[in-house]
This record gives C-alpha cells, sequence and structure tokens, in this order.
C-alpha cells in the first residue's frame, strides 16, 4: 500500500483532548495537501475524528477551522499554484477560504469507535492508560479487515507491551508528539522489531511532511523524553523534600522551583513544569513506567499527597493553567500549595528571605528567554556553570547538583540503551522540553 493509498482513510482516537487535536489538524493537513495533487483529484480521503465527550466535537471543529486558516495563510503562494485551475478564485481570500472548505470536507467528527473499522491509519492519543489502548486496538483490530497500522502517541508505555496485548503482529510503533503537536517540531519515533521496513519509511516520511524533527528511541518505558524528565521532576521533589528539613515545605518548593529555572536557565522551574503536563498527569506516567524499571523506585509520596488534596495542575481548555504546585495568576506564579495547612501561601511574604538564602545569580546567567535567543547560548551557559563553581552559594551549589544529576539522567539513558547517542538525548530536551543547552554537556562536570 502507497504512501497516498495508506492516508485514503485515517482516524484519530481521543481527537478533542489536548494532543488529539493538534494530530487531528497535522493529519487533516498532510491528508489535504495529497488529496489536491492533481495525480489525486477525484481519489476519496477521510479522516475520523473520534471521541467519547460529544459535547466537546463542536469546540473541536470550530479550532480545527481557526488553525487551518492560520495554515493557509502561511501558504497563499503554494494554494495559487493548487487552486490555478479554478478560475473563479482570484482573490487570496478566496483561495484560503477553499483551501480551508477542503480541509474541514475530509474530517468526520463522531463518538462511535465504529468509524475507524474502514481506516488503514490509527492515530491514537487517549489518555496514558494500557488497559484502555489494548482495548481499542483489539476492537478495532478484530473489526477492521484492511490490516490497519496504528500510530500510538504513548509517552511512556513500551509498544511491544501494546503489540503483544493487543495482538496486532507488528502494526503498531510510537509516534510520540509534544505538546502541542501543531507547534512542537520533535517526534519520537519507538519502533520495534516487528516493525516492517514498509511502515518504518511510511512513518519518517509522514513525519519529514509534517516537518517534524524525529529522534529515535528503543522500546523502554517512557523512551527518551519522560525517562529524562520524570526521573528528573523526581530529582527536584526529592531536593525539595530533604530541604524542608530545614524550612517549610512551600519555601522549599519555591527554592527548588527558582533554582531549576533561574539557575539552570530553563523556561520553567521544575515544579512549574510539573504543574504544566499536571500533577496527577506526572504522578500516572510514573506509576506506569515503574513495573519496567528493575533497580529503581519512580513514586513520589509528595505526588500521592498533592493529588488526594485535588492540587492537580494542567491547564482549563483555553489553555491556562490550573494550580497544583503553584497557584498562578495571568499564567505567573504567586503562591505555592501547603500540604499541611491545605491552601497556598503567597509567595509574597517568604520570597526575599529564601532569595536571600539562595543568594544572587552571577551576570554571566542570563534568564532564559535571553539565553536560549543567544548565538553563542552554550559558552554562555558554560560561563554561568563556571562561576557557580566559585561562588560558593547554596543557590550555586544546588544549581551545579541539579545540572550533574540531570547529566547522569541523560548518561544513563544512553548507557541503559533508551537512546542511541548523548546527542538523541540533548536534541529531546532542546526540542521538546525547548532547554537552551542539552543536559549532557563538559561545562557541569
Amino acid at each position: 500500500m502507497e504512501y497516498t493509498e495508506r492516508l485514503s482513510n485515517i482516524t484519530v482516537l481521543g481527537a478533542a483532548g489536548k494532543m488529539g487535536s493538534g494530530i487531528l489538524l497535522l493529519s487533516a493537513l498532510e491528508v489535504a495537501d495529497e488529496m489536491l495533487k492533481p495525480g489525486n483529484r477525484g481519489k476519496h480521503f477521510v479522516v475520523n475524528a473520534v471521541d467519547v465527550t460529544s459535547s466537546a466535537l463542536p469546540g473541536l471543529m470550530k479550532y480545527i477551522r481557526a488553525q487551518v486558516l492560520k495554515a493557509a495563510e502561511k501558504k497563499t503562494v503554494q494554494l495559487r499554484k493548487i487552486y490555478a485551475g479554478r478560475k473563479e478564485l482570484i482573490e487570496n481570500s478566496e483561495i484560503i477560504e477553499a483551501y480551508i472548505d477542503d480541509v474541514m470536507s475530509i474530517i468526520r467528527p463522531g463518538t462511535r469507535i465504529e468509524a475507524a473499522y474502514d481506516s488503514t491509519l490509527i492515530f491514537e492519543a487517549v489518555s496514558e492508560n494500557p488497559g484502555l489502548k489494548t482495548r481499542l486496538f483489539r476492537q478495532i483490530n478484530e473489526n477492521n479487515p484492511n490490516q490497519p497500522w496504528f500510530f500510538t502517541n504513548t509517552s511512556s508505555v513500551p509498544i511491544g507491551s501494546l503489540n503483544k496485548e493487543a495482538e496486532l503482529g507488528g502494526r503498531i510503533l510510537g509516534f510520540h508528539f509534544y505538546n502541542p503537536p501543531a507547534v512542537q517540531k520533535l517526534v519520537e519515533l519507538i519502533t520495534i522489531g516487528s516493525n516492517s521496513s514498509e511502515m518504518k519509511q511510511f512513518a519518517l516520511q509522514l513525519a519529514k511532511n509534517m516537518r517534524k524533527v524525529v529522534v529515535p528511541s528503543n522500546d523502554i518505558a517512557g523512551f527518551i523524553g519522560n525517562g529524562h524528565f520524570m526521573r528528573d521532576a523526581l530529582y527536584g521533589i526529592e531536593q525539595a523534600t530533604a530541604l524542608a528539613k530545614e524550612m517549610p515545605l512551600h519555601e522549599a518548593i519555591y527554592a527548588i522551583n527558582r533554582v531549576s529555572q533561574d539557575f539552570l536557565m530553563r523556561p520553567m522551574g521544575i515544579f512549574q513544569l510539573i504543574d504544566y503536563v499536571g500533577v496527577d498527569v506526572v504522578r500516572f506516567i510514573m506509576n506506569v513506567m515503574n513495573p519496567y524499571m528493575r533497580e529503581e523506585n519512580l513514586h513520589s509520596p509528595l505526588l500521592d499527597r498533592l493529588f488526594g488534596l485535588s492540587a492537580k495542575g494542567g491547564q482549563y481548555a483555553d489553555g491556562s493553567q490550573k494550580d497544583g504546585f503553584l497557584k498562578y495568576d495571568k499564567g505567573r506564579p504567586v503562591a505555592v500549595f501547603s500540604p499541611d495547612k491545605g491552601d497556598y501561601i503567597p509567595v509574597s511574604g517568604f520570597d526575599s528571605k529564601v532569595d536571600a538564602m539562595l543568594g544572587a545569580l552571577p551576570g554571566s546567567a542570563l534568564t532564559w528567554k535571553n539565553l536560549v535567543k543567544a548565538p553563542d547560548k552554550e559558552a554562555i551557559a558554560a560561563r554561568a556553570f563556571a562561576d557557580y563553581k566559585t561562588m560558593g552559594t547554596i543557590g550555586a551549589s544546588m544549581a551545579l547538583q541539579y545540572a550533574r544529576k540531570s547529566r547522569e539522567i541523560g548518561m544513563k539513558l544512553v548507557s541503559n540503551g533508551v537512546a542511541a547517542t548523548a546527542g538523541d538525548v540533548n536534541t529531546v530536551l532542546l526540542t521538546g522540553f525547548f532547554h537552551a543547552y542539552g543536559p549532557i554537556n563538559d561545562f557541569v562536570v
């Protein structure tokens, strides 16, 4: 089955979710571009948008239309060539509207999984629940005569396990987008030994057409992205818990969050990143990964405690941040959750004290926003860490320890066979997590 034929009938499971909506958009754009090629005129194409939440589907279609408009506006010159045969389309606005209509015409929103029974390609973006994924795959596979390929967006569940449990015969691989899929350039590609060469080549071609950076990961729970993030997060939580022996826990959380953001020059502190992903999601992913870990325990009692107190983080439907470890006002942390008090403590009441304890940043340490734009960001980061080694302040010492731990985690991903190279680990953190420098470097040694 050639590339175009494989795209003739696609289903996106979990299409109205945070990840599914982006995958649906990218899939619909790619299918539409194939459909509009001269040799494919008259062929039938369908993209099924399947989600159990029927009330979310109208909003999903509104989102897709708005995003297709943005995509069309960026490639007006290309669209003029595509629609050159339609003489009635004169103005750019008319051509853009024609493209939107063509893209939207191939999308079929619905709640019934039966829509996938005719598909040749299944994108799965449901919750990170191995049992749910397996049941969906098995049901589709048993009722679909087309021997469909399954591209799962799982960020933690081993592909081989899903393949075995659902009895898919190697017709599944990991095609892990990063959030939000329409913006993030990274795709982790996780293949297994029973994948056909045709399937792997198709996946690479699809990622290329979607303008994604592909990093291969071996089929070990968590892969590269969560393999690093979950351990990095667990280290931050452990450091805050240890520091809480000397100060209130909410102050310790603030301190570690500031060190991991300002001193490490990252886009978010570790607790803000956990909130962004979701306290409940991070906890769940650790629980999914843990049974596959032999010599370590990916578990945090503090995450359990926050989850039990309903401080779960995540985002609202409009993308704004929900409260988790931190409380947010217009996206900025303004308070820290105290499990003992069951409430948020305003940062303004203790930040100056904790900041004084950490010590000042050296002039060589830039904000992430300034560092990531610098052409010599690696050299700038190296200077900052060189200064940390001579400062003797608590904050500088903690930053060095954190960066060294992050490097150690990355190196173990290579030595344990999750990543092929240190460069692959760095690419995932640079591209998927927007870090300004890779965790595996020489300047923190």
